[in-house]
């Protein structure tokens, strides 16, 4: 039995006097509601409703009956129009679990803007370079940089895209050999993203001139291997080897000549950023605020 929905049928047989008046209402026919009416009855073991052939009147138990259930439905119907109203509303509790480089790098910058234009927005922004449970933490929202997102219960939406090169500081190449294929590539000094699928391995492709070249991998063994851009990025600057970092760490280092572009006609394969909800009901106000926000800021 749905009680609600006896309840509903319960009142409109009260507010209408009549089993045939609510029935109509309802849609349904007058002898299922009585049906209904009466296992309603018997599972509260009383009379809610004395009716004869030509009449119909509440007992006690039954005035009662309809004065709670009125206020049951009427708490059900406001919180179904809080929860209406609220789903357009950007405000709440937000919660993002990111990369720590993207987030540092990326989502930090645009944080002030975001939180003055909408005030009454809580956020906890959670940063971890790997994927978490999303329903266990209890977030929102996961931002992942990937070369694609397996099929899983969670909903993934491409948002980006990362360019990822090779860089070395002139410091290092001047000391060292500046390389002139992929091949000269494992006889240096690599430094490795730990959590990266390309660590051991570099599939490296040609971004112009002949394109149509197969893909070139090497093999290497990372003499450091760190699990943070940001780190792998001073390390080169510092001139400790070569490596490939995604263009929103290497970017301001490569503009101010701290980092230079070792092999620029080849990058890696290029990840894509994804935006990760558990539903797929489809995003509520505050997530899609929060990627419209950080959509600009992102290579598309």
């Amino acid at each position: 039995m749905d009680k609600l929905s006896v309840m509903h049928a319960f009142r409109r047989i009260v507010e209408r006097g009549s089993f045939a008046r609510a029935a109509d209402d309802l849609g349904v026919s007058p002898a299922l509601l009585s049906r209904e009416i009466k296992l309603l009855e018997e599972s509260l073991g009383c009379t809610l409703i004395a009716r004869t052939t030509r009449s119909m009147s509440l007992t006690d138990a039954g005035r009662i009956y309809y004065d709670e259930a009125n206020a049951v439905l009427e708490a059900v119907r406001g919180v179904e129009t809080r929860i209406r109203e609220g789903a357009g509303a950007v405000q709440g509790h937000l919660r993002v679990n990111a990369a720590s480089s993207f987030a540092q790098m990326v989502i930090a910058p645009s944080l002030p803007e975001f939180l003055s234009a909408y005030p009454d927005l809580r956020l906890t922004l959670s940063l971890d370079e790997r994927v978490v449970d999303m329903v266990e933490g209890g977030f929102d929202l996961s931002i992942r940089i990937r070369p694609a997102m397996a099929d899983s219960a969670l909903v993934a939406r491409k948002i980006g895209i990362i360019r990822q090169r090779i860089f070395s500081s002139r410091g290092y190449l001047e000391r060292a050999g500046t390389p002139q294929t992929p091949d000269d590539i494992p006889a240096h000094d690599i430094i490795g993203f730990a959590l990266a699928t390309h660590l051991t391995s570099w599939t490296l492709h040609r971004t112009n001139g002949d394109t149509a070249e197969e893909p070139h991998t090497i093999e290497l063994d990372p003499h450091v291997r760190v699990g943070n851009s940001l780190i792998l990025r001073d390390l080169l600057i510092a001139g400790h080897g070569i490596g490939t970092l995604p263009d929103f760490v290497a970017n301001e280092a490569e503009a101010r000549g701290d980092l230079v572009r070792v092999l620029p006609d080849y990058e890696l394969p290029s990840p894509e950023v994804f935006a990760v909800t558990a539903s797929r009901l489809g995003m509520d106000a505050k997530v899609s605020a929060f990627l419209e926000h950080l959509r600009p800021h992102l290579q598309a």
